[in-house]
């Protein structure tokens, strides 16, 4: 099983939903966790709600640095904000297998409740599409060179 961990910023939105899709589709295959280089403390209502209305779960999920998983073992680590992609990551991650997946941020969205929710379920959709891409890889037999080229191409086309 390879562990793939989901880093944002905040460690809010994003890469919550991006933890829940790679460990509901990834079952047996992949196993996920999500980070962030700042985290905010806690995960967004919205992005629970996205995953209640979505049939995924809502427990077990927080915001937490990524100095948390220096022992993990992670494989593969996936940016999915712009300004994660731009930090150091830390030392523990020199060898891990990295790509980005940059979505804008839904906490930002604004407007009516439907409008917050559409952003939300975009965000969910894309990385529902990315994980199902990222799933159809031979992942165990790729190069480590193979496998990033491989998650940023689904990162820019997904």
């Amino acid at each position: 099983m390879l562990n793939v961990l989901i880093l944002c910023t905040g460690n809010s939105c994003r890469s919550v939903l991006g933890e829940a899709l790679i460990n509901h589709l990834g079952q047996g295959r992949l196993r996920a966790f999500s980070a962030g280089s700042r985290p905010v403390g806690k995960v967004n209502a919205n992005a629970l709600a996205t995953l209640q209305r979505n049939g995924l779960p809502t427990e077990g999920y927080s915001s937490q640095s990524w100095d948390e998983f220096a022992d993990a073992g992670i494989d593969i680590a996936i940016t999915v904000c712009d300004q994660a992609a731009g930090e150091v990551c830390p030392v523990y991650l020199d060898s891990t297998t990295r790509a980005h997946w940059g979505l804008p941020d839904p906490a930002h969205a604004s407007g009516t409740e439907a409008e917050v929710q559409a952003a939300f379920q975009a965000t969910y959709e894309a990385l529902e599409r990315r994980v199902k891409a990222m799933l159809a890889l031979p992942l165990e037999t790729l190069s480590c060179a193979e496998l990033r080229a491989k998650l940023n191409y689904i990162g820019q086309s997904c």
